[in-house]
């Protein structure tokens, strides 16, 4: 029996559920909240995003998605262009290579494992526009921001489970 229209529709729809959701969190972290230098501190949260869909639902989140999301925050956060986008394709290549190693492990290792990557994403971030700036940025502020999006982790992941869980049943 051939699917309907709609139900083409609503499995293209539920298939997007992952991109669509790294690109509505880049843009909750856009809102102008009027705290200056909070940008520089806020967790990375489309990062979060990108390790837990490239962990929990690979099939449903490819690299080209990925890219396109980190352009589009080095667009929408005015930084140098190709360095988030850099960054979070390099954060699905390594949960990638170490998928098979994080699944079936505790919620604590996987947490440990986010916080390696997210540090050496972050870090590598830094560098980068550090780097193409031709000065050498103060540390301080990345050190903050991996830690905070390292803490933010376990309530993020929790609202993406979530998602899962309701809108990703029959795909």
């Amino acid at each position: 029996m051939k699917p309907t229209l709609w139900r083409r529709l609503d499995t293209l729809a539920r298939q997007l559920v992952p991109s669509v959701s790294i690109f509505l969190l880049m843009l909750i972290g856009v809102v102008p909240l009027h705290i200056p230098a909070l940008h520089a501190v806020a967790p990375a949260l489309p990062l979060i995003a990108v390790f837990y869909w490239t962990l929990y639902r690979p099939d449903l989140l490819p690299a080209v998605a990925v890219f396109a999301a980190g352009l589009l925050q080095d667009i929408l956060f005015g930084l140098p262009l190709g360095v988030s986008a850099c960054m979070l394709v390099l954060v699905h290549a390594a949960v990638t290579t170490q998928h098979r190693f994080f699944l079936g492990k505790s919620f604590g290792i996987i947490w440990l494992g986010f916080s390696l990557v997210a540090a050496g994403a972050l870090t590598l971030a830094w560098l980068a526009t550090s780097a193409y700036n031709a000065t050498l940025i103060p540390a301080d502020a990345i050190a903050f921001q991996a830690l905070t999006t390292i803490g933010f982790y376990p309530i993020l992941c929790w609202l993406l489970l979530r998602c899962q869980a309701t809108l990703l049943r029959q795909v």
